[in-house]
């Protein structure tokens, strides 16, 4: 009898211990709450049961990231592709890490089988531009890019990567265009105003126009754009 109630009562605490997918989803709602320690404690948990678990390996990788441990998050996010390499989030999130690192060939390499994996997903495109624009590979980044923007055009921040692209192809008159998409989504871009100024005044010869977008990227703490007014518009 002492036996049969030790096991009954080993069979409880066994059931009222949380499962994989109740661990996994405190976790998610941890990091929901940016609590990124406590997520980590719940995804470790997880792990315990099932060292394999993929979802928890990779969101084990996003929480150390988020802290800022990169080369923590790294080894994380290979087994995470090593539980599943199906799944484009631990190619992506592993490309995002080697990206902090300015190591953008490997997060190139990791952006590529992640947009094979699922090209529906904008971010791999804008992230995967970032990284060639990074590494001056202007044509490619720009594909990129016209990508992500074919979805929204009115995303601000890949309207101005797609300039810097384009006037890393010494095409002035697209970089133009798109600078000017950047401010009218983005009106606080001094640095896109920055850009405008030295390109209209640079390439076009436009004066007026380029010291009034110089000013106005002073204005909005451009601090480079000073010693363009100093210069040429004095």
């Amino acid at each position: 009898m002492r036996l049969w109630i030790m096991g009954l009562l080993c069979a409880n605490l066994l059931a009222c211990s949380p499962s994989e997918e109740e661990l996994l989803k405190s976790g998610i709602e941890k990091m929901d709450a940016q609590d990124w320690s406590e997520a980590i404690n719940n995804f470790d948990k997880v792990l315990e049961k099932n060292p394999t678990n993929a979802q928890a390996l990779n969101a084990k990788g996003v929480a150390l990231f988020q802290q800022g441990k990169i080369k923590e998050a790294i080894p994380i996010f290979d087994l995470a592709i090593q539980a599943d390499s199906t799944s484009y989030k631990a190619w992506f999130n592993r490309g995002n890490a080697k990206m902090e690192q300015e190591n953008y060939k490997a997060a190139l390499a990791d952006f590529n089988i992640a947009s094979a994996l699922d090209p529906t997903q904008t971010d791999i495109f804008f992230n995967r531009g970032t990284a060639l624009l990074n590494m001056e590979e202007y044509e490619d980044a720009l594909i990129d890019f016209q990508s992500v923007l074919q979805v929204n055009p009115n995303q601000a921040e890949a309207q101005f990567r797609k300039a810097k692209a384009e006037l890393g192809m010494n095409d002035p008159i697209h970089g133009l265009e798109s600078l000017t998409n950047t401010v009218n989504l983005d009106p606080k871009n001094g640095e896109a105003y920055y850009l405008l100024g030295v390109t209209r005044m640079s390439a076009l010869g436009q004066k007026n126009e380029g010291c009034a977008d110089l000013k106005m990227a002073l204005s909005l703490g451009y601090a480079e754009a000073q010693t363009w007014i100093t210069d040429f518009c004095e």
